[in-house]
């Protein structure tokens, strides 16, 4: 067991550059812990008026999980999903052994955007699985009564809370859930003691297990909790994620989560030689409508190793 804990994750700010030309705010991974549960990935980008152009990049051995809060997303992947992602919905992209997509924002300027980016490590039974796509415009919603004030409302976006279980499909136990919390209220979320947990301040102010909180920080709580208390004076918008302690060593560079450095070699030499070749091929694939792609970056002159945990 961790234990309950109670360490703020502080975002750094991320530029992204080149061909997606736009800052993001990262919470996971963190230096000091690569994982909680099997999200191994936070990003915050916005709120700003940005044209957001992702072009076709590849992924593999993950999940992404793109939930908006503000404006609209064009999803386009090698597996000729093409759909457009609003308020609400979720996209559930699963890489596998490999996909390529882009992300592009509506219209031809900038508009108001914001959302959150995640990703979630897959296990070993799934990682070499097949690639797939889903999108979810109906998650269930439940009531967390209050102790003082009005209840707040828990949407399942992903995983399991409070006895309601998404529709999009997981391969580790996990939760992933968005916290609307009325002014002057005060709640007990709860938790799975053998899961460790965390929560993002999103909008709005709350003190969380006696702590304030920024917006965009990220409280760890460690596992061995039941529930947890959650307060906001003038209303709140939160983000938990949490699940089962991921226990496989991870490697994770640009796009990718493998096991070792061989794995990311391997995976960025073929989608080099796809991209030098200009045409679909077995592992990663076209996106119709782009005739760019994202080149990998170099890797580092160093054997890549697995992130630890030393939290």
């Amino acid at each position: 067991m961790i234990g309950a804990r109670r360490l703020v994750l502080e975002p750094r700010e991320v530029p992204l550059g080149g061909v997606r030309g736009m800052n993001v705010l990262r919470a996971l991974p963190h230096r000091n812990l690569p994982t909680i549960g099997a999200w191994c990935f936070l990003d915050r980008f916005g709120p700003a008026d940005t044209k957001m152009r992702v072009e076709p990049h590849p992924h593999i051995g993950l999940q992404t999980v793109t939930w908006p809060l503000v404006g609209e997303i064009r999803h386009r992947d090698s597996l000729r999903s093409h759909v457009d992602l609003r308020r609400g919905q979720l996209n559930l992209m699963t890489a596998g052994n490999g996909i390529s997509h882009s992300e592009y924002s509506l219209g031809d300027g900038p508009i108001p955007l914001d959302a959150l980016q995640l990703w979630v490590v897959l296990p070993e039974a799934a990682r070499h699985g097949a690639a797939g796509f889903e999108r979810h415009t109906q998650l269930p919603a439940v009531t967390v009564p209050a102790d003082e004030g009005a209840d707040a409302t828990a949407t399942v976006v992903l995983g399991e809370f409070a006895g309601a279980r998404s529709p999009a499909t997981v391969h580790t136990p996990i939760v992933g859930a968005e916290i609307a919390m009325p002014a002057g209220s005060r709640v007990r979320l709860p938790l799975r003691p053998q899961w460790e947990h965390a929560l993002m301040l999103v909008e709005g102010d709350a003190v969380v297990s006696e702590h304030p909180l920024a917006q965009n920080d990220l409280l760890y709580l460690g596992d061995s909790r039941d529930e947890v208390e959650v307060s906001s004076t003038e209303g709140a918008l939160l983000f938990l994620l949490g699940g089962e302690p991921f226990e496989d060593d991870i490697v994770m560079w640009w796009n990718f989560a493998g096991r070792t450095h061989d794995e990311i070699v391997a995976a960025r030499e073929e989608w080099e030689a796809e991209s030098s070749a200009g045409a679909a091929t077995p592992r990663f694939g076209a996106v119709d409508g782009h005739d760019v792609r994202i080149p990998a970056p170099p890797l580092p002159d160093v054997r890549l190793m697995p992130r630890s945990r030393k939290i």
